[in-house]
């Protein structure tokens, strides 16, 4: 697969972070966080590594990229439905990406 077809290949989608709460048994923090992806999708959840620039509270209702369609991972006891998309820091701090104008749970990233 050449890398336009890899690239094509990933189905990026907007969603509203619902819940967000400190996940236990990991051995890097991370948070579990219930993504809303609108009617087609759903409801997905991640574990995002993203304790060091956010609070729980900050993030419910934040919008963020996240890749739908990679096969769930395990991290530790829990099960990571989505990748939610970030950038590193000068610290390597995960920076989340997200629209820069509200957009409709599920739209397609292009």
């Amino acid at each position: 697969m050449d890398p336009l077809e890899a690239f094509e290949s990933l189905d990026v989608r907007v969603g509203t972070i619902i819940e967000a709460e400190r996940l236990a048994g990991l051995r890097k923090a991370a948070y579990k966080l219930v993504v809303d992806f609108g009617d087609g999708i759903g409801s997905k959840q991640s574990a995002a590594q993203i304790t060091d620039l956010y609070e729980p509270a900050d993030l419910i209702g934040r919008q963020v990229l996240a890749v739908v369609n990679l096969p769930p991972k395990r991290m530790g006891p829990f099960i990571s439905e989505v990748l939610v998309l970030g950038v590193p820091d000068e610290e390597n701090r995960v920076i989340l990406i997200a629209p820069d104008r509200p957009a409709e749970n599920g739209k397609k990233m292009f």
